[in-house]
């Protein structure tokens, strides 16, 4: 099998399974950050007398992540991947709003995210190896969804990848799309995100509550994750059983 074609099969492959892969690194965080409290690492050291402070900073680059996800899903209509986990989907090149300053907003988002969780270890090394690790799997899938798009949009697809850029966005060219914002489609795709947002950061918490004496418990942390948690089997229960956020046309 040639390069290309190796690279995009692996990126098929990991796209199938990008819902729950990056947990894979969730042991590697929680030894990392093990490692720098009982070896006095100089960011834990610093971050330590300050930590409920430390975690709302780390936790703002996470929530900047959650409003890139929630701002591009509220604005995209039917027809495009998501969070399909089975193959590549799209009836129709996307190139508004989030999509028209980068190609792929959804994976910025998830970036975001994850680097938020990565900076909870205080461990440099770490964060600086989730970054590659995260470029190398991403960039895979990218690599995989841009030559499916390449194949079914030709031109149009070629054009709108020479002005916008694959990751880092440039608001020069944003065009909005007319689409309203959907509340309902972000409710029904994120909630999943948004509670595992607070549960990762509440187990973080919790490892550093149960290894440092002068650290105490980050208890509005404990409240809104018992409130994410509920609202998410909820809004499960809401979308099974009844039609309350099903929309027409999207």
């Amino acid at each position: 099998m040639a390069l290309q074609e190796e690279i995009e099969s692996q990126g098929n492959w990991l796209f199938c399974r990008r819902s729950f892969l990056p947990l894979v690194a969730l042991p590697a965080g929680i030894a990392a950050l093990l490692f720098v409290i009982h070896s006095s690492g100089i960011l834990f050291s610093a971050a330590v007398h300050h930590w409920h402070a430390y975690e709302c900073f780390c936790f703002g680059t996470s929530l900047a992540g959650l409003f890139v996800r929630a701002y591009t899903v509220g604005h995209t209509p039917v027809g495009t991947s998501g969070r399909n986990t089975e193959r590549q989907v799209a009836d129709w090149l996307n190139t508004m709003d989030a999509y028209s300053v980068v190609r792929h907003p959804l994976y910025l988002g998830n970036c975001l995210m994850w680097l938020g969780i990565a900076m909870l270890t205080c461990n440099a090394a770490f964060v600086a190896v989730f970054a590659l690790c995260y470029w190398l799997y991403y960039e895979r899938i990218m690599f995989a969804e841009e030559q499916f798009l390449r194949r079914k949009f030709g031109v149009a697809y070629l054009d709108w990848a020479g002005r916008t850029p694959a990751f880092l966005p440039d608001f020069r060219h944003y065009r909005a799309s007319g689409i309203a914002f959907s509340w309902k489609k972000v409710v029904k795709k994120e909630k999943n995100g948004v509670f595992a947002l607070f549960l990762l950061f509440t187990l973080f918490d919790i490892i550093v509550y149960w290894q440092v004496a002068s650290v105490s418990l980050n208890l509005p942390l404990y409240v809104a994750t018992a409130i994410s948690g509920i609202a998410y089997f909820v809004l499960k229960y809401v979308k099974s059983h009844t039609k309350l956020l099903d929309e027409q046309g999207r």
